[in-house]
């Protein structure tokens, strides 16, 4: 169960109408990494967690969060439009002034939306939920998170630096905050898990794979600059055996040939079937 509040998590005031940024912003909305994705990406981790209970107490906290800042965004979003009316998009062709103000304006947030956000990226793609992962492995889902907020973080703070309003910086200034929070949050996690878990996902398989090449670093690109990285000597991340560099990788495999495929297919046949 879920109650609103009415009051926001943090300011979302603007100092003055900026419809071109409010086109940005939607980025961080209904983008492929913006609060849309982590909120819902979060909720159904948390409300399919068989694990034990301070992990769904845990994730459904954050997704509880995100929801807020969803709500922040899009009020910032709103009043971004003000002032905005759909009529002065004609003008924008006309006069410069107008159009440097109007000229980026996304004219959806008039048309469609009302002077209103929109659960769509900055470039109008719409929300999907093939955004979000909820395999149900902890340590799985709370990489995908922490690659989410890295992700969303990098984004806000660009955002940043493409406004001097300093009540959108001071909103934005909060949500970095809490990405580099939440960012420690899953990373503590992780590590938490990892310690019982083990480094690989899933950890319960590794007998059946092809042992020989589990740690073996192939080098599939011309120059060997990549011999020098951690990845590739020393023990493996997971403590249970050495990196290996393979200067030379070979071909393992045989040389694939398919047979022809049956006539009603009206496929290429070979060479001694074609007719004259």
């Amino acid at each position: 169960m879920f109650n609103h509040v009415k009051e926001l998590q943090y300011n979302a005031k603007p100092s003055q109408p900026d419809p071109v940024y409010a086109k940005k912003l939607q980025e961080i909305l209904g983008g492929q990494y913006g609060e849309m994705s982590v909120m819902m990406q979060y909720l159904f981790q948390g409300w399919n967690c068989r694990a034990e209970s301070k992990y769904k107490d845990m994730i459904l906290d954050i997704a509880t969060e995100e929801i807020a800042h969803v709500e922040m965004i899009a009020t910032m979003i709103a009043q971004l439009l003000d002032g905005a009316p759909a009529n002065e998009q004609d003008a924008a062709a006309g006069d410069p002034a107008v159009h440097a103000v109007l000229g980026g304006m996304n004219p959806q947030h008039a048309i469609v939306n009302g002077l209103g956000a929109q659960p769509n990226d900055s470039v109008g793609y719409p929300w999907t939920a093939r955004y979000t992962v909820a395999s149900g492995n902890l340590l799985a889902d709370f990489r995908a998170n922490l690659n989410a907020e890295s992700q969303g973080r990098l984004q806000v703070c660009r955002l940043y630096e493409m406004t001097t309003d300093p009540g959108v910086k001071d909103m934005l200034s909060f949500l970095i905050a809490r990405d580099t929070m939440h960012q420690n949050q899953w990373m503590a996690a992780i590590e938490e898990l990892e310690q019982t878990q083990g480094a690989v996902v899933p950890s319960s398989f590794q007998s059946y794979e092809k042992q020989e090449v589990s740690y073996a670093f192939m080098n599939f690109s011309s120059g060997e600059e990549s011999a020098d990285g951690r990845w590739a000597k020393g023990q493996s991340l997971d403590g249970k055996s050495q990196f290996e560099y393979v200067k030379t990788p070979k071909a393992m495999g045989q040389k694939p040939e398919l047979q022809p495929a049956p006539a009603f297919i009206h496929g290429t046949p070979p060479l001694n079937m074609r007719s004259n």
